[in-house]
């Protein structure tokens, strides 16, 4: 199958018209210029399908409102169709591991082994590649543990380590965490401050128990070949430390020291979309566009919305000395650097033939190892031998 005549957005440069051939999911040819009997490209943009490496949406998905819990298939088919009408082709869902929360609510351990299990019994199922990313909340001993097993048994992707204690990391800022909850939760700002301390008092632990739980998940991960990240980091002593542990990289650090220490480590640094987009974290940390022009982001992750990353991508192109194509890459190249995906993330001979077809700010089509898996009509692909359709995600299939 020929796409002919499209913009593609290769590594180092976008190709403005040219033809891509895919054969059995891979990318087979890559010519310059239009090419006769292809489906025609009519202007329309290539990019390598996004990897989204932080999701947090399945979480949301499951449990829409509080103690409202939906069963996975109902949950992860929607999550599938979002991601796939975002141009995102492969996506870590992550599900977190947190203390201070009671068994079998979201974050507890009983609940989060068994999302990471129904959803890696459900990724045969899926339009997106779906993988798994364990988020470990330092301060929560018994989930060391369980977290063993899960690796033991492959079913997770990649493990990050978090402490969403106040008064430090994301939540550095009392006073805006305090307006935030208060906002969140509809209630007054004197109820939500008292619910920070007692959030503060609930999850304070000593340091050398800290360590010996990142101590552990670090040479778990080591032992079974998973890619470690930290989260949130603050300051230059706590980026070192996360790269004595040996995470590979730094996830949303909420200061530019924090992150210009992590560079010098050699971690890559990942922020969201969302942040890129707005222009600000909405917590009042470390803006994206900040870290761009800094030279201290390497990677774009949905975070808590996907259709965010094309949109991104368009700013920061503005600003980068690559432009389109250096920008694309922190959503296709890097994180499949990073995470070791080396058959996806670029538009070259040999690659899988992951896709997003885009018009503008839109994506028209998704493409996963050349399988139609999102569409709007705005071209034939759904008529082409190399589409499949999908109607339901099944864990038990």
């Amino acid at each position: 199958m020929w796409l002919s005549d499209f913009a593609l957005v290769l590594p180092d440069r976008v190709m403005p018209r040219g033809s891509l051939r895919i054969k059995d999911g891979i990318i087979a040819e890559i010519v310059e210029g239009p090419v006769k009997g292809g489906i025609q490209g009519k202007g329309m943009e290539i990019f390598p399908g996004f990897i989204d490496m932080h999701g947090d949406m399945i979480e949301v998905e499951l449990e829409p409102r509080a103690l409202v819990d939906f069963p996975m298939d109902v949950a992860l088919n929607h999550l599938d169709m979002r991601l796939a009408a975002s141009g995102v082709t492969t996506a870590y869902a992550a599900v977190s591991f947190s203390r201070g929360v009671r068994a079998g609510e979201r974050r507890s351990f009983e609940h989060t082994s068994q999302v990471i299990r129904d959803l890696s019994k459900a990724r045969g199922h899926v339009r997106v590649d779906h993988r798994i990313h364990a988020r470990f909340d330092i301060t929560f001993d018994n989930a060391v543990a369980v977290l063993a097993d899960l690796l033991r048994d492959g079913s997770v992707d990649l493990v990050s380590l978090m402490d969403h204690t106040p008064g430090q990391g994301q939540y550095r800022n009392l006073e805006i965490h305090i307006r935030n909850k208060a906002a969140l939760h509809g209630v007054s700002e004197t109820e939500a401050r008292q619910m920070v301390s007692t959030a503060i008092a609930e999850r304070s632990r000593p340091q050398e128990d800290l360590l010996t739980n990142m101590r552990a998940v670090s040479q778990l991960c080591n032992d079974y070949g998973v890619p470690l990240a930290s989260h949130d980091d603050d300051t230059r002593d706590k980026a070192n430390l996360m790269a004595d542990l040996g995470a590979i990289l730094s996830e949303f650090p909420v200061t530019k020291e924090a992150a210009a220490a992590c560079a010098e480590r050699g971690m890559m640094i990942a922020m969201g979309a969302p942040n890129a987009m707005r222009g600000q974290s909405y917590s009042g940390n470390l803006s994206a566009r900040e870290a761009h022009e800094a030279e201290l982001l390497h990677i774009l992750a949905a975070d808590y919305h996907p259709a965010t990353i094309l949109p991104a991508i368009r700013i920061l192109a503005e600003r980068n000395p690559k432009g389109l194509a250096g920008a694309a890459r922190l959503a296709t190249a890097n994180p499949a650097k990073a995470l070791g995906l080396s058959d996806r993330g670029r538009l070259e001979v040999g690659k899988r033939a992951d896709l997003a077809v885009v018009t503008g700010h839109h994506v028209a089509a998704s493409l996963s190892a050349g399988q139609v898996i999102f569409s709007k009509g705005l071209i034939p692909l759904s008529a082409t031998s190399d589409s499949r359709s999908f109607t339901e995600v099944s864990c038990n299939s």
